[in-house]
């Protein structure tokens, strides 16, 4: 059974309901007829959810009000049988270069400086940073590649640490999207389309899937700190058109990791709970009047806060980690806002039963002095994911945590500006670029998809954006297709109209 949404445009709700007087009118049934309907209807919905929010606001299991939901996940259960509980996603925001990370193409050495065949571009768009250039010189990687592990897999030299788990690493190099600039591509991979205003990676886990620790937000965002970057805004973790309180919280580095959590100087914790019990009875009320969502979402977005004021300075309390783990993460984790200590702070948050974790690093946008830029990259971030992975594993979590890694999209093969013996650029490319996933049940020690010598189009497997998307959705046992959301008339999904699970990247 499909229950629809109410969270509808204002203009569009109130037609409809012109629309629904003047046939109830003819009908003599008129206003008692619109008043019963939505409460035996709101009725009907609580009483097969069989749950309250406080204050006594209808809910269904999981904190989701009104049964939102599709079935089965609205009654408990997932689709099939889940390999993973929870997600950490370490976003590379800029587009990190794949020709300098994990795509070895000795050829591009070897032809240094030698013009992009015709028959390799094939035509396709180039942004206006290098579409002007009068020339595409081939660009070689001036990083040393060497294969490691069981598996043999080809890791730069700039990164080493990653290069000692790439065992258990799915590395998928025939990465491909549709963006070529970066805020319709960061939105692309965050929501499924490249234009602003849907429900992000987050908010979908959150509304399809509710949440293991009701104390904490289900979905978490970090940004490494002092980094400058192409900007990322509030919307790639914002709700969307889903009620707000599926927005994500972002922690941040200092006293306070949540902005405006803590009660203002006289206010005391049992005064905050007669005041939020006080709200919850009007809410109530006003439910019963205006049957809006919205109110839930407030509602139950204060009591979240509330319950915060407790458990978020517990979990942001890196002081509480042992010596290890700052050997295991390297240096930089004792910097609080670091790539490092952010990594830090998604195992804790993992352990503590948060839904999804998203850390943004800046930096990776390297159109010019590319060698340096990229080195410093690596150095920020290679220690500290591989300590995340092997951390999870070593406390048994990494058997039901999806890591993911990865940016916007690729770089170009050729140089963008003057190439020199010592320095070169690439713009972006979206036509093929590497990632890697690790945990819940994917396929360790595996490579995923190959480009061609040049590393500029992609000749065997590849994979869309909502192909990750729909991959990462099966792994926590929902059918990409079924976690829907009726919105201004339409059903929408993370996938959109697209997407395939890629059975190649599950063991």
């Amino acid at each position: 059974m499909t229950h629809s949404s109410e969270n509808h445009d204002q203009q569009d709700h109130a037609m409809n309901r012109r629309a629904f007087l003047r046939r109830t009118a003819a009908a003599g049934l008129g206003l008692s007829v619109m008043g019963q309907s939505r409460v035996l209807a709101a009725s009907a919905r609580c009483v097969a959810a069989g749950g309250v929010l406080a204050g006594g606001l209808p809910a269904v299991p999981g904190g989701h009000a009104l049964n939102d939901l599709q079935d089965p996940i609205a009654n408990g259960g997932l689709h099939h049988a889940p390999k993973a509980k929870r997600v950490i996603y370490l976003f590379q925001s800029g587009g990190p270069s794949q020709l300098e990370t994990f795509d070895y193409k000795p050829l591009l050495n070897e032809r240094n400086g030698e013009q992009l065949p015709d028959s390799v571009r094939k035509g396709q768009r180039l942004t206006g940073m290098s579409g002007n250039q009068s020339s595409l010189p081939l660009a070689g990687a001036q990083f040393a590649f060497q294969q490691h592990g069981q598996s043999g897999g080809w890791v730069s030299e700039l990164l080493p640490h990653t290069a000692t788990i790439i065992d258990k690493l799915c590395v998928v190099r025939s990465m491909f999207t549709e963006a070529i600039n970066h805020d319709p591509a960061i939105t692309f991979f965050l929501t499924g389309s490249q234009i602003a205003g849907r429900p992000s990676m987050g908010a979908w886990l959150d509304y399809g899937l509710g949440s293991i620790n009701r104390n904490l937000p289900n979905s978490v965002v970090m940004v490494t700190k002092n980094k400058g970057g192409q900007p990322l805004y509030a919307r790639l973790w914002g709700s969307g058109f889903l009620p707000a309180r599926y927005q994500g919280v972002q922690f941040r580095a200092g006293k306070d990791a949540v902005l405006y959590l803590q009660d203002p100087q006289g206010v005391t914790s049992e005064s905050r709970r007669r005041m939020l019990s006080a709200v919850g009875g009007l809410a109530k009320e006003a439910f019963k009047r205006e049957m809006d969502q919205d109110i839930l979402s407030r509602l139950a977005q204060d009591e979240m806060a509330y319950r915060m004021q407790s458990s978020v300075p517990e979990a942001a309390d890196l002081s509480q980690e042992p010596e290890e783990t700052y050997q295991l993460y390297g240096e930089d984790a004792r910097t609080p806002g670091s790539y490092a200590a952010n990594c830090v702070q998604a195992r804790r948050l993992a352990e503590r039963g948060v839904r999804f974790i998203q850390l943004f690093h800046q930096g990776w946008d390297q159109h010019g002095g590319l060698p340096n830029a990229i080195r410093t990259q690596c150095r920020e971030t290679d220690q500290a994911s591989a300590a995340l992975v092997l951390d999870l594993e070593r406390r048994g979590l990494l058997d039901d945590t999806l890591v993911i890694w990865g940016g916007e999209f690729g770089r170009t093969n050729y140089s963008q500006g003057r190439l020199t013996n010592n320095d070169y650029g690439r713009d972006h490319h979206p036509r093929c670029f590497s990632m890697w996933m690790a945990g819940a049940g994917v396929n360790a020690g595996t490579v995923y998809g190959e480009t061609d010598p040049f590393g500029y189009n992609i000749v065997a497997d590849p994979m869309h954006v909502h192909d990750l998307q729909a991959t990462m959705l099966h792994q926590l046992g929902v059918d990409h297709t079924r976690l829907t959301y009726k919105h201004q008339g339409r059903r929408f999904r993370l996938t959109d109209v697209s997407g395939r699970v890629i059975p190649e990247l599950l063991a």
